[in-house]
């Protein structure tokens, strides 16, 4: 028990909102690499693509469980 919360409590609340935060801090800094580099749109759009790709597992993920909770 950490702060009146069980390991799992702990664990599924920072895998949900700890990794979605972490994911939107990721999408700053791919903008903001986007916009000094001057990539332009197809540049950034090729950048959010290859490097935010990754990302749509995570949400998957989520949506799934969402489903088969319900």
């Amino acid at each position: 028990m950490i702060f009146g919360y069980t390991e799992e409590q702990l664990a599924s609340f920072f895998l949900t909102y700890g990794v979605a935060a972490f994911i939107l801090f990721m999408l700053f800094i791919i903008g903001h690499l986007a916009w000094e580099s001057k990539a332009g749109r197809f540049g950034t759009f090729v950048l959010f693509l290859g490097l935010g790709l990754g990302f749509v597992g995570f949400l998957a993920k989520f949506i799934i469980q969402w489903w088969f909770q319900r």
